[in-house]
């Protein structure tokens, strides 16, 4: 019975404080409180991290239940903010729950797609990667599952393209405007080019691996695709993974490989049968 008194007083005392004597410090809480939110949202958002959101939706209302039957509302504002921004430097900051928030929201952009289709596609990139590497042609291939940040994919231009030898060569040509970015293949589609990528730090590279390099360690260390690099100095076939380089000097053998998993791993059983 005592308990339920407690509950009661504290709900009576949370609603019936006198805002008037502190009227303008209430308004800047709720103020300071709002901006938070949207600004978590939009960060959420914008990483293709949708499914998190109800979770902090969740814990807002628990949090407003418990300002209901507490009277140091100050107190609890301030806790609140703390672990809200916590909350967000721990998701855009630690790589591997970031890969999993972006799995998360893969559509699978493969279903569809056939045998001859697929052994097409990856002939088709394969011819386009040797030709540029014969050449010293830099190019930036990411094998995307619709899983990568939203602003990395404003950052270049939607092409929406149909994935042929000739189409990835003139993206990369040198005179092209978007060939300096990194070209997000999607399925069977080129669905964007020249886009810029988080760029790897660290000084234990090789003195060979440029800024194309460093893209494809970064993006793959925070999302689950495969990059396929092209050396402009040294015209050197790089294949990068987990945020690590997987194959140096990749020959057409290790090019199919990649490709056929980052295919045929989608495909359903009847699409694998040959």
């Amino acid at each position: 019975m005592e308990n339920w008194n407690s509950i009661y007083n504290n709900l009576k005392t949370f609603f019936t404080v006198d805002i008037t004597s502190n009227y303008v410090g209430i308004i800047l809480q709720f103020l300071l409180l709002a901006a938070v939110y949207v600004y978590v949202f939009k960060v959420l958002k914008s990483n293709k991290a949708t499914k998190f959101i109800p979770v902090v939706v969740t814990f807002i209302i628990a949090c407003g239940i418990t300002f209901a039957f507490t009277p140091e509302f100050d107190t609890y504002v301030l806790l609140l903010i703390v672990i809200m921004i916590a909350l967000l430097i721990f998701t855009m900051f630690h790589s591997e729950i970031k890969r999993t928030l972006l799995d998360s929201n893969s559509k699978h952009s493969k279903d569809g797609l056939t045998v001859s289709g697929v052994q097409l596609i990856i002939d088709e990139t394969i011819r386009a990667v040797q030709n540029m590497s014969k050449k010293d042609i830099g190019a930036l291939i990411v094998l995307s599952n619709e899983n990568l940040p939203e602003g990395i994919i404003q950052s270049g231009t939607i092409v929406n393209a149909s994935i042929t030898s000739q189409m990835i060569e003139a993206v990369f040509y040198p005179k092209a405007p978007l060939h300096d970015g990194a070209m997000i293949i999607e399925g069977n589609k080129i669905y964007a080019a020249g886009c810029f990528l988080p760029v790897l730090q660290s000084e234990n590279l090789p003195k060979d691996m440029g800024s194309r390099h460093r893209a494809a360690l970064g993006i793959t260390a925070v999302a689950s695709v495969t990059a396929i690099v092209v050396s402009e100095e040294t015209g050197i076939i790089s294949i990068v993974k987990n945020g690590a380089v997987k194959k140096r000097y990749a020959d057409a053998s290790d090019l199919k490989n990649a490709l056929s998993e980052y295919y045929w791993s989608d495909l359903t059983a009847e699409g694998k049968s040959i």
